[in-house]
């Protein structure tokens, strides 16, 4: 999943130094872990509502939202609207069958 790669490396540049913890799980509680307090978790949101577009309201900012790599992830993934992660890659370039005419040309037989 794309949003643990990068829900990972923010945490681990951001709240760790750049120096993931030994055996750190993508389970693993962040609290318990010491990994990130209050206002890291202030940090942690503005970074989500940039990053994906989001809005985070009062009630969603409860431990079960936040607290591990997997919780972010499925918090994240289920707020997105489904055709909005094809925005979060925009360097990625799907082709698929197409037909198409480049300016300046008369056609395929040109």
């Amino acid at each position: 999943m794309v949003f643990k790669d990068e829900l990972r490396q923010f945490v681990t540049d951001n709240f760790m130094f750049g120096k993931p913890c030994e055996g750190f799980a993508d389970d693993d509680s962040f609290i318990e872990r010491g990994i990130i307090d209050s206002t890291a978790v202030m940090e942690l949101i503005a970074f989500l509502e940039a990053r994906y577009r989001i809005k985070l309201q009062d009630q969603e900012l409860i431990p079960d939202n936040f607290d591990s790599i997997n919780k972010l992830a499925r918090f994240v993934a289920n707020r997105l609207e489904p055709n909005h992660t094809a925005e979060l890659d925009a360097g990625r370039v799907l082709l698929g069958p197409t037909s198409f005419q480049l300016a300046g040309t008369d056609g395929p037989d040109t």
